[in-house]
């Protein structure tokens, strides 16, 4: 499958798994496992069709096709929507001052002359989309995941189309007055020393005393929100969020400085787009910020949608799919090695990982990043009795040795030594003839 084929691991913890994956339960993997009953010399026990990795393989065209026709028949309909808009006249008639009495300009942070725009419109949508696209792929070097790549793509352009009609709907329904709004209005009137307009003085006037440009006009009125602002923040925010996961920029270790850097060159990226208009006299400052503050918002929220979480960094790299869920606190269905960074044990195809605190599940506790044994606390989830007469070995994509919280359901008992992975609330009832390895634990057999 070239970029997008896994590269397997012939040892370590993924092989132990591998191995025993007739005999053990992805209680709390991410995705579908089919369970056998079996019978041995060591107890009954489960078989699992497919390992926890199965989920990150490409699919077949139809199969992706199927999972996503809806989404891209959604797209191309708010895509002319939104172009309709964009070319309808501005609905409100908007009141406006020129002149005071004695002739000084009312409001002359309106009285710009109209440039060229440094940024044209169309050159900061595609900033905003082949950037992030183009890094998207690059990440592929070490993530070689088909969903990281789809997700990820799919996913900006959640962002972008959303944060784009969102945007030209207030621009139409709501508008606001460029900086050279005057200047391409060409007022004209002719008072003769009297006021002619309606209001407080009669000196506020709508766009019939306009004598220039139809089409300009009608831009000049729509200042607010940016559009540029909106397309770059919601192309860059969202790269943004990306590189954090994939480069664990904010997670369990101390990242390199040079992360940091491109963790920001995006934002810097959308600043500079946003910034330029107040040069080129096309936005006021706060039509910058509000198209700001749309395209972030729909960053997050197209981030949240395909990835499984935001911020927490055990799981903020795990695309998710669209008809399995993902179960935090299991394995990760094969995508533990779905990002960029190989440091402090991150991208290996092993580890369990605890429930998140915020917009993931409930849990408190680390239950590991990418590491194949963890003494300490974690978190887990049990759900199925294994009885024993030997050694039974409860393997998920990692073991936890110590002492930890989680969620217990139902004991693991035996004849032999047991080997409990995971994390538990409440203390672990001792097998029979035997002990097991972790004051508390979950136990996934």
């Amino acid at each position: 499958m070239g970029i997008f084929s896994r590269r397997a691991r012939a040892d370590g913890p993924v092989a132990q798994n591998t191995t025993t994956a007739d005999t053990i339960t992805i209680g709390n993997g991410h995705g579908h496992a089919h369970h056998e009953k079996t019978a041995g010399h060591h107890g009954s026990s489960n078989r699992v069709h497919g390992g926890p990795g199965h989920l990150n393989s490409r699919p077949p065209f139809g199969q992706w096709l199927k999972a996503t026709w809806l989404d891209i028949l959604t797209m191309i309909i708010m895509g002319a929507i939104g172009l309709g808009v964009y070319n309808a006249d501005p609905a409100p008639s908007r009141s406006f001052p020129v002149y005071f009495q004695d002739g000084e300009i009312v409001y002359p942070e309106f009285a710009y002359p109209m440039r060229k725009e440094i940024v044209p419109i169309w050159l900061a949508a595609l900033l905003a989309s082949l950037i992030p696209i183009l890094i998207f792929l690059l990440m592929q070097i070490r993530s070689r995941s088909f969903w990281d790549v789809n997700n990820a793509v799919i996913g900006l352009l959640y962002s972008l189309i959303t944060a784009a009609v969102f945007q030209v709907f207030v621009k139409w329904l709501i508008g606001g007055l460029r900086p050279h709004f005057l200047a391409v209005c060409q007022p004209a009137i002719d008072n003769n020393g009297i006021e002619t307009g309606t209001g407080l003085k009669q000196i506020m006037y709508d766009r019939t005393i306009c004598t220039g440009d139809k089409n300009q006009i009608n831009d000049s009125l729509e200042s607010m929100p940016s559009g540029h602002s909106t397309a770059a923040f919601a192309g860059f925010v969202f790269l943004f969020l990306y590189l954090n996961a994939k480069l664990k920029v904010w997670s369990n270790y101390h990242p390199a400085m040079w992360k940091m850097i491109a963790l920001w060159a995006p934002i810097l990226g959308a600043t500079l787009i946003a910034g330029a208009l107040t040069i080129d006299e096309f936005h006021n400052w706060y039509d910058l910020v509000a198209g700001a503050m749309i395209g972030t918002a729909m960053a997050f929220s197209a981030y949240r949608m395909v990835y499984a979480s935001v911020w927490d960094f055990r799981f903020n790299h795990i695309p998710l799919t669209r008809y399995t869920p993902f179960t935090y606190g299991g394995n990760a269905g094969g995508f533990e090695s779905s990002i960029f960074t190989r440091k402090a044990g991150w991208g290996h195809n092993e580890g369990t990982f605890g429930g998140a605190p915020f917009d993931a599940s409930h849990g408190s506790g680390f239950g590991g990043a990418a590491s194949s044994a963890l003494h300490g606390a974690g978190h887990g989830h049990h759900h199925e009795t294994t009885a024993s007469n030997g050694i039974g070995h409860g393997h998920s994509s990692s073991a936890t040795h110590g002492t930890g919280l989680g969620h217990h359901h139902e004991p693991m008992v035996g004849n032999g030594l047991g080997h409990g992975a995971g994390v538990d609330h409440r203390p672990v009832p001792v097998a029979k003839d035997g002990m097991t390895h972790g004051t508390h634990g979950d136990h996934i057999v």
